[in-house]
């Protein structure tokens, strides 16, 4: 069920047995970015559920069995026609090496393949490296009602007190899907 990945690199599917991994690095792989706050907040964003029902669109890669980078996703069940990149992670060692943006082109591809025509994402304003990733890959920044740290933002996006960046990205040259640059999509 694994696929080879450039390199050293293998990219599979996450199984519920991944959970746990996952949520062990997020700390580390974030800095410790919004201290106690932001590592409640992260952890309370991945429950086991996203490792049992949304593994078929989701992915891991691992170099030697440790953990390198993830990508949470799924098609929205309200709008079949938008992916929704839910979680991102990459090792900071791995960073910089073209995983992550691979682990997004094989996610536009397997929603394309689904009938997708968008995708979206969200990330916290002060997370300038994700800005900066998303924007570089081809993400627009949705217009938001406020603007923090120099960036359009939408108030209360997740609740009150909790601003979201909003990305859109249209998946018009991946309708007619290319083989996966990291392997056959399973």
């Amino acid at each position: 069920m694994a696929d080879e990945a450039p390199g050293d690199l293998t990219t599979r599917r996450p199984t519920p047995e991944d959970h746990r991994r996952v949520l062990a690095v997020l700390d580390d792989w974030w800095g410790g970015f919004q201290r106690e706050h932001g590592s409640a907040r992260r952890r309370s964003l991945l429950p086991r559920l996203y490792f049992q029902h949304f593994a078929d669109s989701s992915f891991l890669v691992e170099r030697d069995g440790r953990l390198v980078a993830f990508l949470i996703g799924f098609v929205s069940q309200s709008r079949p026609d938008v992916g929704y990149i839910h979680f991102v992670g990459v090792d900071p060692a791995a960073r910089r090496t073209g995983i992550a943006a691979s682990l997004y082109r094989r996610f536009f591809q397997h929603v394309a393949a689904r009938g997708c025509r968008q995708v979206t994402c969200i990330t916290t304003p002060g997370n300038r490296l994700s800005v900066a990733f998303h924007t570089g890959i081809g993400f627009a920044i949705s217009p938001g009602d406020t603007v923090i740290d120099g960036v359009s933002a939408h108030s209360d996006y997740d609740g009150p007190g909790l601003p979201c960046v909003v990305f859109t990205r249209a998946l018009d040259d991946f309708l007619d899907p290319a083989p996966d640059p990291v392997g056959v999509d399973r």
